[in-house]
């Protein structure tokens, strides 16, 4: 009987470190700071690849709707259209930003994607995240 009810519990503490697990890897928000890293794109051939980038730029995403970037000199606002797609607006004094983003997460990297994507070659940026917001 002790042989049993230890199995049972052995069972039940595997069963809830793996759901932890899960949770954290199906935490797939946007809110967060993150910082570009790659760029998808050609020279102009037929051979688009990821390309890394020096000094990217950076996002902070706040749970309100802000956005505040590296990019810009003021705060900006975000909305979440659908699960994956993002409207992003900057409207700073000398910059200007209006546009919707496509995104989705690979390898707990974030990729945009411009909505609509005019690049034919591919214009996907990478971000990886480099603080967690609360």
């Amino acid at each position: 009987m002790k042989n049993l009810i230890l199995l049972f519990s052995l069972i039940l503490s595997f069963s809830s470190c793996s759901q932890n697990g899960e949770e954290k890897i199906n935490d797939n928000s946007i809110v967060g700071t993150w910082k570009l890293i790659e760029v998808y794109s050609s020279d102009g051939g037929t051979n688009p690849q990821w390309k890394p980038v020096e000094n990217g730029y950076t996002y902070t995403f706040y749970s309100n709707g802000v956005i505040k970037s590296s990019k810009f000199n003021c705060d900006g606002k975000y909305t979440l259209n659908t699960s994956n797609s993002v409207h992003i607006e900057f409207d700073c004094n000398n910059s200007k930003m209006n546009g919707n983003f496509d995104f989705k997460f690979m390898d707990e990297n974030l990729i945009f994607t411009p909505n609509p994507n005019t690049c034919f070659e591919g214009c996907d940026e990478k971000f990886m995240k480099i603080e967690e917001l609360k």
